[in-house]
């Protein structure tokens, strides 16, 4: 919040500049971390330094895709990784790409936990979790095997796989990383009273709930540098069965735990977010969250233009991302900025593994 906003001729607030940190940014505008199912074998794709090319703007910020911590890490088929020497090197022309066009890109460095199955598991062993219950089989139309609970002597382990990642990314070249502490994956696993039935101390109240999360931002803050590190929370979201009984609660301890690490930004998917599909009526907003963290905050969840004017005008939010506006419309900055029509998205291609379509073929705005 006490990042200061650079002046500008526009008068569209989110086209005007922000200093976040040590980067300064040529709008408000974020590429949201989006799963494109599209990096065979857990390796990222030439195809997609083409992708994030094609929405990177000089000063614009980027957060790249959920990409997995370690071997254990993955939720889904094709998604990337971070945790080996090839994976590390397939990533560097990417982020190249993105510098090459005046963009700031971090890695989302995530763990799905027990939104995995056996068969994308090593040795086809259990996906690990906070707990033992499972994701229901058949939500969101996949099939999820039953986790195993970590223990207390392993969880050290899997802090240290986040810190590992974290500086893999910044040998890659990344800017900075986004720990994906949201949308029912592990650390959320963890945070969540209905899904976390520990009885040691990273179960129970907020403070052991929240305990795994805060040790992962530990690690990963003392190993790159707070002003590298960003996180993203989803409180209120019910994604993949975690819930919680009380997520204003938790977004506020979290907001203002985080500060202790004087974190760049912290990242929350609004309330009428409840699944990641649809906006829901809800009564509840971001503002406590917002006032109670210190650093630079984003907004996400289903804004369009005029909402997210909205929110940088009112100081809601410093930045707003947008996710799927953003994968079928490349040049989106040029759009809002020109109040041009959006091109469509295509749900049904979201997940392709292919390397052009719905993924590289929106086509950008023709001017005269």
């Amino acid at each position: 919040m006490e990042a200061a906003a650079a002046t500008t001729t526009t008068n569209i607030p989110l086209l005007t500049a922000y200093k976040m940190g040590q980067f300064n940014l040529s709008h408000r505008m974020v590429l949201a971390p989006l799963t494109r199912i599209r990096s065979y074998n857990h390796i990222p794709q030439p195809h997609a330094i083409l992708y994030y090319s094609q929405r990177t703007t000089n000063g614009g910020f980027l957060i790249a895709e959920a990409t997995g911590v370690s071997n254990t890490a993955q939720g889904y088929p094709n998604t990337p990784g971070i945790w080996t020497k090839e994976q590390v090197e397939a990533w560097k022309p990417i982020v190249d790409a993105v510098h090459q066009k005046g963009g700031i890109i971090f890695c989302q460095i995530w763990h799905a936990g027990r939104v995995s199955n056996y068969g994308l598991q090593p040795n086809g062993e259990a996906p690990i979790s906070s707990t033992s219950k499972g994701v229901t089989p058949g939500v969101d139309g996949l099939d999820w095997s039953p986790p195993r609970p970590l223990s207390i002597e392993e969880i050290p382990k899997i802090v240290n796989d986040f810190r590992l990642a974290a500086r893999n990314a910044i040998e890659a070249g990344f800017d900075g990383v986004e720990i994906h502490g949201a949308n029912g994956y592990l650390i959320d696993q963890f945070m969540k009273d209905q899904v976390n039935d520990r009885t040691d101390e990273y179960g129970g109240g907020l403070e052991n709930r929240c305990r795994f999360a805060l040790e992962v931002v530990e690690a990963v803050v003392r190993e790159i540098g707070t002003e590298r590190v960003g996180m993203r929370l989803s409180p209120y979201a019910e994604c993949a069965e975690a819930v919680d009984s009380n997520p204003e609660a938790l977004g506020l301890y979290m907001a203002k735990a985080l500060n202790k690490f004087k974190l760049l930004y912290l990242h929350v998917i609004e309330p009428r977010m409840i699944q990641l599909t649809d906006k829901s009526e809800t009564q509840h907003s971001l503002l406590s969250m917002r006032r109670a963290f210190e650093g630079t905050f984003i907004a996400a969840g289903g804004y369009n233009r005029d909402e997210g004017n909205k929110a940088v005008a009112a100081n809601y939010a410093d930045l707003v991302a947008f996710g799927r506006l953003f994968l079928a419309n490349p040049d989106l900055p040029k759009r809002f900025e020109l109040n041009a029509h959006l091109n469509k998205y295509n749900r049904s291609t979201f997940y392709l593994p292919d390397p052009v379509v719905g993924y590289t073929d929106y086509p950008f705005l023709k001017l005269a």
